[in-house]
């Protein structure tokens, strides 16, 4: 298995990957696997803020979600610890985020998109294992394809996807001493919560993986269960 990084820049103008792994470790695709966990039957990949809002106005019942502080019209913010207690079953949830979504939208063509974060790690390279995926694009959605928390989740799992042991703890420390960490723990990220870090970098946390994939004319993130452990 091939593996290749790329930041959401490196993107434009590239050929469409095949596969592709976007990673937002901290904190939209953390966010969108407790989502999953408190029930959410879906969620839509919104690219802007207007729409996010016109989504959830066409669609009585769904729920919206963004980055910083809460704002009118929006339901909830993106930090996994003021959304773990969410009561979500059955909700569509509709996201957007300034660099997670962002970048599972700039590979919305390819014909296999995962979304992950530490917390679906494992369950993300069984399942790009599960599908025999050649080559990976680990998109690394932030600081235009600098930001280590993100640079570690995508090697963590790809040294997992090729058959290999990796231990987490190298990885998650990384993660733990980013800029990313840094601004959440000192609340310079609006919308955050003092637990949120730890939460971003709990590994495995959960055993699903989530897919990415059009339908309609909509980006619908769905969880998917890998069959097997191998």
């Amino acid at each position: 298995m091939d593996h290749v990084f790329a930041g959401i820049p490196e993107l434009a103008g590239a050929p469409v990957p095949r596969t592709a792994v976007v990673i937002d470790v901290m904190r939209a695709f953390t966010v969108a696997a407790w989502a999953f966990e408190r029930g959410a039957e879906k969620i839509v990949l919104a690219a802007t803020l207007d729409e996010a809002l016109a989504l959830k106005s066409a669609n009585p019942g769904w729920l919206a979600l963004k980055d910083g502080a809460l704002t009118e019209g929006f339901d909830a913010v993106n930090s996994p610890a003021l959304l773990r207690s969410a009561e979500l079953s059955g909700r569509t949830v509709v996201q957007k985020t300034t660099a997670g979504t962002v970048g599972a939208l700039a590979v919305a063509d390819a014909p296999l998109i995962l979304c992950a974060s530490f917390v679906v790690a494992g369950a993300t390279a069984r399942v790009l294992r599960e599908r025999g995926a050649a080559e990976v694009t680990y998109v690394v959605t932030g600081e235009d394809g600098r930001a280590d928390e993100d640079l570690a989740c995508a090697e963590y799992i790809a040294a997992h996807a090729g058959g290999g042991e990796a231990e987490a703890e190298p990885y998650v420390k990384r993660a733990r001493d980013s800029r990313a960490a840094e601004e959440l723990a000192t609340g310079v990220r609006s919308g955050s919560h003092p637990e949120d870090v730890g939460l971003c970098v709990q590994t495995d946390r959960f055993a699903f993986a989530m897919e990415a994939r059009r339908e309609g004319p909509l980006m619908v993130l769905r969880p998917v269960v890998p069959h097997t452990d191998v």
